[in-house]
Protein backbone atom coordinates (compact mmCIF):
# COMPACT_ATOMS: atom_id res chain seq x y z
CA UNK A 1 0.00 0.00 0.00
CA UNK A 2 3.38 1.87 -0.13
CA UNK A 3 4.35 4.17 3.13
CA UNK A 4 2.28 5.44 6.24
CA UNK A 5 2.02 9.19 6.92
CA UNK A 6 0.94 12.50 6.77
CA UNK A 7 1.78 13.67 3.44
CA UNK A 8 4.08 15.85 4.85
CA UNK A 9 6.17 13.54 6.62
CA UNK A 10 6.37 10.52 4.79
CA UNK A 11 2.97 9.94 2.90
CA UNK A 12 3.59 11.66 0.04
CA UNK A 13 4.97 10.31 -3.60
CA UNK A 14 5.34 10.79 -7.01
CA UNK A 15 1.93 9.46 -7.75
CA UNK A 16 0.38 11.96 -5.23
CA UNK A 17 2.04 14.94 -7.15
CA UNK A 18 0.55 13.09 -10.62
CA UNK A 19 -2.17 13.38 -9.42
CA UNK A 20 -2.30 16.98 -8.20
CA UNK A 21 -1.01 17.83 -11.35
CA UNK A 22 -3.85 16.14 -13.11
CA UNK A 23 -6.60 17.79 -10.93
CA UNK A 24 -5.06 21.11 -11.18
CA UNK A 25 -4.76 21.14 -14.87
CA UNK A 26 -8.68 19.31 -15.02
CA UNK A 27 -9.81 22.40 -12.89
CA UNK A 28 -7.65 25.15 -14.76
CA UNK A 29 -5.54 26.38 -11.33
CA UNK A 30 -2.20 26.69 -10.73
CA UNK A 31 -1.96 23.76 -8.43
CA UNK A 32 -3.95 21.23 -5.99
CA UNK A 33 -3.77 19.68 -3.04
CA UNK A 34 -4.69 16.08 -2.55
CA UNK A 35 -6.45 15.17 1.19
CA UNK A 36 -7.13 12.40 3.02
CA UNK A 37 -10.92 12.94 2.21
CA UNK A 38 -13.48 15.37 0.71
CA UNK A 39 -14.63 15.72 4.21
CA UNK A 40 -10.96 16.62 5.08
CA UNK A 41 -10.64 19.22 2.34
CA UNK A 42 -13.17 21.31 3.08
CA UNK A 43 -12.55 21.00 6.90
CA UNK A 44 -8.90 22.18 5.87
CA UNK A 45 -9.86 24.97 3.32
CA UNK A 46 -12.11 26.64 5.41
CA UNK A 47 -9.91 26.49 8.80
CA UNK A 48 -7.11 27.91 6.87
CA UNK A 49 -9.16 30.97 4.89
CA UNK A 50 -10.14 31.50 8.52
CA UNK A 51 -6.68 31.82 9.79
CA UNK A 52 -5.56 34.67 7.46
CA UNK A 53 -7.37 36.94 9.92
CA UNK A 54 -4.98 36.17 13.02
CA UNK A 55 -2.29 35.91 11.54
CA UNK A 56 -2.92 39.44 9.96
CA UNK A 57 -4.15 40.59 13.23
CA UNK A 58 -1.58 43.11 15.22
CA UNK A 59 -2.55 42.08 18.27
CA UNK A 60 -2.85 38.11 17.02
CA UNK A 61 -6.64 38.04 17.80
CA UNK A 62 -8.53 39.34 15.60
CA UNK A 63 -11.05 42.56 15.94
CA UNK A 64 -14.29 42.46 14.96
CA UNK A 65 -13.45 43.90 11.64
CA UNK A 66 -10.28 42.22 10.99
CA UNK A 67 -12.11 38.95 10.47
CA UNK A 68 -13.21 36.84 7.50
CA UNK A 69 -16.96 36.74 7.03
CA UNK A 70 -17.79 33.54 5.07
CA UNK A 71 -21.58 33.91 3.72
CA UNK A 72 -22.21 30.08 3.44
CA UNK A 73 -25.29 28.60 1.66
CA UNK A 74 -28.07 27.04 3.99
CA UNK A 75 -27.79 23.72 2.40
CA UNK A 76 -24.12 23.56 2.00
CA UNK A 77 -22.45 19.95 2.78
CA UNK A 78 -21.45 19.27 6.68
CA UNK A 79 -18.22 19.58 5.90
CA UNK A 80 -18.13 22.88 4.91
CA UNK A 81 -20.56 23.76 7.72
CA UNK A 82 -18.43 21.90 10.28
CA UNK A 83 -15.47 24.02 9.11
CA UNK A 84 -16.91 27.21 8.90
CA UNK A 85 -18.09 26.56 12.64
CA UNK A 86 -14.90 25.25 13.63
CA UNK A 87 -12.85 28.54 12.14
CA UNK A 88 -15.91 30.24 14.09
CA UNK A 89 -15.24 28.82 17.42
CA UNK A 90 -11.24 30.00 16.77
CA UNK A 91 -12.49 34.13 16.59
CA UNK A 92 -11.26 33.83 13.06
CA UNK A 93 -14.68 34.34 11.22
CA UNK A 94 -18.12 35.54 11.27
CA UNK A 95 -20.79 33.71 9.46
CA UNK A 96 -23.29 34.98 7.39
CA UNK A 97 -26.03 32.10 6.30
CA UNK A 98 -28.09 33.26 3.28
CA UNK A 99 -31.02 31.51 1.57
CA UNK A 100 -30.94 28.43 -0.20
CA UNK A 101 -29.55 29.78 -4.13
CA UNK A 102 -31.13 33.06 -3.21
CA UNK A 103 -29.03 35.96 -5.07
CA UNK A 104 -30.95 38.50 -3.83
CA UNK A 105 -30.51 37.76 -0.10
CA UNK A 106 -26.57 37.06 -0.76
CA UNK A 107 -26.36 41.04 -2.03
CA UNK A 108 -28.36 42.15 0.59
CA UNK A 109 -26.09 40.37 3.29
CA UNK A 110 -22.85 41.32 1.11
CA UNK A 111 -23.92 44.90 0.89
CA UNK A 112 -24.67 45.50 4.68
CA UNK A 113 -21.29 43.63 5.54
CA UNK A 114 -18.71 46.35 6.23
CA UNK A 115 -15.89 43.56 7.08
CA UNK A 116 -13.27 44.03 4.26
CA UNK A 117 -12.24 40.62 3.84
CA UNK A 118 -15.23 38.27 2.11
CA UNK A 119 -15.72 34.64 1.40
CA UNK A 120 -18.56 32.99 -0.44
CA UNK A 121 -18.86 29.48 -0.04
CA UNK A 122 -21.21 26.73 -1.54
CA UNK A 123 -21.80 23.56 -3.03
CA UNK A 124 -21.32 23.84 -6.91
CA UNK A 125 -24.31 20.81 -7.37
CA UNK A 126 -26.23 20.20 -4.00
CA UNK A 127 -26.28 16.47 -3.35
CA UNK A 128 -29.62 16.20 -1.39
CA UNK A 129 -31.59 18.25 -4.05
CA UNK A 130 -29.76 18.25 -7.17
CA UNK A 131 -29.71 21.39 -7.65
CA UNK A 132 -27.00 23.87 -9.46
CA UNK A 133 -25.84 26.83 -7.54
CA UNK A 134 -26.52 29.84 -9.77
CA UNK A 135 -22.85 30.38 -10.75
CA UNK A 136 -23.50 33.10 -12.77
CA UNK A 137 -24.97 35.17 -10.74
CA UNK A 138 -22.47 34.46 -8.18
CA UNK A 139 -19.46 35.22 -10.47
CA UNK A 140 -21.32 38.69 -11.47
CA UNK A 141 -21.62 39.18 -7.45
CA UNK A 142 -17.87 38.15 -6.92
CA UNK A 143 -17.00 41.28 -9.49
CA UNK A 144 -19.20 43.75 -7.59
CA UNK A 145 -17.79 43.17 -3.84
CA UNK A 146 -14.25 41.02 -4.91
CA UNK A 147 -15.10 38.26 -2.45
CA UNK A 148 -12.94 34.79 -2.27
CA UNK A 149 -15.63 32.42 -4.16
CA UNK A 150 -15.16 28.95 -2.91
CA UNK A 151 -17.08 25.68 -4.53
CA UNK A 152 -17.89 22.25 -3.44
CA UNK A 153 -17.57 20.41 -6.74
CA UNK A 154 -17.93 16.80 -5.67
CA UNK A 155 -20.70 16.04 -7.70
CA UNK A 156 -20.20 18.07 -10.84
CA UNK A 157 -16.65 16.74 -11.06
CA UNK A 158 -16.26 14.71 -14.28
CA UNK A 159 -20.08 14.93 -14.56
CA UNK A 160 -20.45 18.24 -15.67
CA UNK A 161 -18.14 20.02 -18.58
CA UNK A 162 -17.24 19.14 -22.03
CA UNK A 163 -14.02 18.31 -20.14
CA UNK A 164 -15.70 16.96 -17.46
CA UNK A 165 -14.03 19.91 -15.22
CA UNK A 166 -16.72 20.60 -13.44
CA UNK A 167 -20.15 22.56 -12.71
CA UNK A 168 -17.50 25.86 -12.97
CA UNK A 169 -16.55 24.77 -16.74
CA UNK A 170 -20.36 24.31 -17.48
CA UNK A 171 -21.48 27.36 -16.84
CA UNK A 172 -17.91 29.08 -18.22
CA UNK A 173 -16.77 30.52 -14.83
CA UNK A 174 -13.70 28.51 -13.37
CA UNK A 175 -11.92 32.05 -13.68
CA UNK A 176 -14.11 33.03 -11.00
CA UNK A 177 -13.54 29.98 -8.59
CA UNK A 178 -10.94 31.04 -6.13
CA UNK A 179 -10.74 27.43 -4.31
CA UNK A 180 -12.57 24.43 -6.06
CA UNK A 181 -13.02 21.55 -3.31
CA UNK A 182 -13.85 18.23 -4.96
CA UNK A 183 -13.76 14.49 -3.66
CA UNK A 184 -12.42 11.23 -5.42
CA UNK A 185 -15.73 9.14 -4.20
CA UNK A 186 -17.91 10.23 -6.30
CA UNK A 187 -17.82 9.89 -10.21
CA UNK A 188 -13.76 9.16 -10.10
CA UNK A 189 -14.62 6.15 -8.34
CA UNK A 190 -11.48 5.92 -5.48
CA UNK A 191 -11.13 7.91 -2.27
CA UNK A 192 -9.78 10.82 -0.78
CA UNK A 193 -10.34 14.54 -1.42
CA UNK A 194 -8.53 17.78 -3.46
CA UNK A 195 -8.15 21.55 -3.30
CA UNK A 196 -7.74 22.87 -7.01
CA UNK A 197 -6.34 26.55 -5.83
CA UNK A 198 -3.49 28.94 -6.31
CA UNK A 199 0.16 28.07 -4.96
CA UNK A 200 -0.05 30.71 -2.50
CA UNK A 201 -3.53 28.94 -1.00
CA UNK A 202 -1.98 25.46 -0.97
CA UNK A 203 1.44 26.41 0.98
CA UNK A 204 -1.18 28.12 3.37
CA UNK A 205 -3.38 24.90 3.56
CA UNK A 206 -0.39 22.88 4.06
CA UNK A 207 0.46 24.99 6.83
CA UNK A 208 -2.85 25.59 8.72
CA UNK A 209 -5.16 22.80 7.26
CA UNK A 210 -5.07 20.94 10.27
CA UNK A 211 -7.50 17.81 8.68
CA UNK A 212 -4.97 17.47 5.60
CA UNK A 213 -1.69 17.56 8.19
CA UNK A 214 -2.50 15.57 10.75
CA UNK A 215 -3.75 13.05 8.51
CA UNK A 216 -2.47 10.02 6.90
CA UNK A 217 -2.25 10.44 3.06
CA UNK A 218 -4.27 8.31 0.60
CA UNK A 219 -2.47 5.25 -0.11
CA UNK A 220 -0.05 5.17 -3.17
CA UNK A 221 -2.42 2.35 -5.18
CA UNK A 222 -5.74 4.76 -4.45
CA UNK A 223 -3.21 7.68 -5.72
CA UNK A 224 -2.36 5.69 -8.97
CA UNK A 225 -6.16 4.49 -9.79
CA UNK A 226 -7.29 8.40 -9.27
CA UNK A 227 -5.02 9.78 -11.43
CA UNK A 228 -6.12 6.74 -13.76
CA UNK A 229 -9.77 8.11 -13.25
CA UNK A 230 -8.79 11.52 -14.38
CA UNK A 231 -7.18 10.33 -17.75
CA UNK A 232 -10.11 8.15 -18.57
CA UNK A 233 -12.48 10.81 -17.28
CA UNK A 234 -11.04 13.16 -19.96
CA UNK A 235 -10.90 10.74 -22.32
CA UNK A 236 -13.95 9.08 -22.69
CA UNK A 237 -16.72 11.61 -23.20
CA UNK A 238 -18.78 8.99 -23.97
CA UNK A 239 -19.31 8.80 -20.36
CA UNK A 240 -20.98 12.28 -19.46
CA UNK A 241 -22.89 11.88 -22.39
CA UNK A 242 -24.44 9.31 -21.66
CA UNK A 243 -25.45 10.22 -17.99
CA UNK A 244 -26.60 13.71 -19.49
CA UNK A 245 -29.03 11.26 -22.24
CA UNK A 246 -30.30 9.25 -18.92
CA UNK A 247 -31.27 12.43 -16.81
CA UNK A 248 -33.34 13.62 -20.26
CA UNK A 249 -35.08 10.59 -20.38
CA UNK A 250 -36.00 10.87 -17.04
CA UNK A 251 -37.49 13.74 -17.01
CA UNK A 252 -39.31 12.72 -20.08
CA UNK A 253 -40.26 9.58 -18.69
CA UNK A 254 -41.71 10.83 -14.97
CA UNK A 255 -42.74 14.27 -15.88
CA UNK A 256 -40.41 15.20 -12.98
CA UNK A 257 -38.38 18.68 -13.22
CA UNK A 258 -34.82 17.77 -13.02
CA UNK A 259 -31.39 19.29 -13.56
CA UNK A 260 -28.66 16.86 -12.60
CA UNK A 261 -28.21 13.10 -12.30
CA UNK A 262 -28.97 13.38 -8.34
CA UNK A 263 -32.96 13.09 -8.15
CA UNK A 264 -34.25 13.53 -4.99
CA UNK A 265 -38.26 12.76 -4.69
CA UNK A 266 -39.55 13.94 -1.24
CA UNK A 267 -42.12 10.99 0.58
CA UNK A 268 -42.35 12.58 3.92
CA UNK A 269 -41.96 10.99 6.45
CA UNK A 270 -39.75 7.98 7.62
CA UNK A 271 -42.24 5.06 7.50
CA UNK A 272 -43.04 6.02 3.72
CA UNK A 273 -39.35 6.15 2.56
CA UNK A 274 -38.26 2.93 3.95
CA UNK A 275 -41.31 1.13 2.54
CA UNK A 276 -40.46 3.15 -0.65
CA UNK A 277 -36.53 1.63 -0.46
CA UNK A 278 -37.33 -1.73 0.53
CA UNK A 279 -39.87 -2.14 -2.23
CA UNK A 280 -37.54 -0.44 -4.77
CA UNK A 281 -34.34 -3.01 -3.52
CA UNK A 282 -36.89 -5.86 -4.02
CA UNK A 283 -37.85 -4.55 -7.75
CA UNK A 284 -34.39 -4.71 -8.23
CA UNK A 285 -33.46 -0.89 -7.67
CA UNK A 286 -30.91 0.13 -4.87
CA UNK A 287 -32.72 3.91 -3.90
CA UNK A 288 -31.61 4.66 -0.69
CA UNK A 289 -33.88 6.51 1.41
CA UNK A 290 -32.60 9.63 2.73
CA UNK A 291 -33.83 10.77 6.03
CA UNK A 292 -32.98 13.04 9.34
CA UNK A 293 -30.05 14.01 10.62
CA UNK A 294 -29.48 14.10 7.01
CA UNK A 295 -32.38 15.98 6.16
CA UNK A 296 -35.31 18.14 8.44
CA UNK A 297 -38.15 15.62 9.55
CA UNK A 298 -40.96 14.74 7.57
CA UNK A 299 -38.96 15.70 4.16
CA UNK A 300 -37.63 12.01 4.09
CA UNK A 301 -36.86 11.04 0.26
CA UNK A 302 -35.65 8.77 -1.90
CA UNK A 303 -32.48 9.57 -3.66
CA UNK A 304 -32.10 8.15 -7.07
CA UNK A 305 -28.46 8.76 -8.97
CA UNK A 306 -27.90 7.65 -12.45
CA UNK A 307 -24.48 7.13 -14.23
CA UNK A 308 -23.40 6.52 -17.81
CA UNK A 309 -23.73 2.07 -16.66
CA UNK A 310 -27.08 3.03 -17.12
CA UNK A 311 -29.05 2.23 -19.98
CA UNK A 312 -32.57 3.43 -21.40
CA UNK A 313 -34.10 0.31 -20.36
CA UNK A 314 -33.03 0.36 -16.75
CA UNK A 315 -34.32 3.82 -16.69
CA UNK A 316 -37.97 2.49 -17.93
CA UNK A 317 -37.33 -0.42 -15.52
CA UNK A 318 -37.03 2.57 -12.56
CA UNK A 319 -39.83 4.32 -13.93
CA UNK A 320 -42.29 1.74 -13.43
CA UNK A 321 -41.13 0.50 -10.10
CA UNK A 322 -40.85 4.12 -8.77
CA UNK A 323 -44.68 4.08 -9.91
CA UNK A 324 -46.01 1.60 -7.52
CA UNK A 325 -44.44 3.52 -4.49
CA UNK A 326 -45.15 7.25 -5.18
CA UNK A 327 -47.33 9.53 -7.11
CA UNK A 328 -45.20 11.93 -9.71
CA UNK A 329 -47.98 13.93 -9.44
CA UNK A 330 -47.54 14.92 -6.33
CA UNK A 331 -44.34 14.56 -5.41
CA UNK A 332 -41.35 17.35 -4.88
CA UNK A 333 -37.78 17.62 -5.45
CA UNK A 334 -36.99 20.52 -3.47
CA UNK A 335 -38.03 21.92 -0.20
CA UNK A 336 -37.92 25.24 1.33
CA UNK A 337 -34.54 26.51 2.88
CA UNK A 338 -35.47 27.22 5.91
CA UNK A 339 -36.21 24.10 6.99
CA UNK A 340 -33.36 23.68 7.04
CA UNK A 341 -31.39 24.37 10.58
CA UNK A 342 -28.92 27.41 10.60
CA UNK A 343 -25.13 26.96 10.96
Amino acid sequence: MGPKGSALICGYTTYHRLLESSLAQLKKKEDCLVCPTGFAANMAAMVAIGSVASLLAASGKPLKNEKVAIFSDALNHASIIDGVRLAERQGNVEVFVYRHCDMYHLNSLLSNCKMKRKVVVTDSLFSMDGDFAPMEELSQLRKKYGFLLVIDDAHGTFVCGENGGGVAEEFNCEADVDLCVGTLSKAAGCHGGFIACSKKWKQLIQSRGRSFIFSTAIPVPMAAAAYAAVVVARKEIWRRKAIWERVKEFKELSGVDISSPIISLVVGNQEKALKASRYLLKSGFHVMAIRPPTVPPNSCRLRVTLSAAHTTEDVKKLITALSSCLDFDNTATHIPSFLFPKL
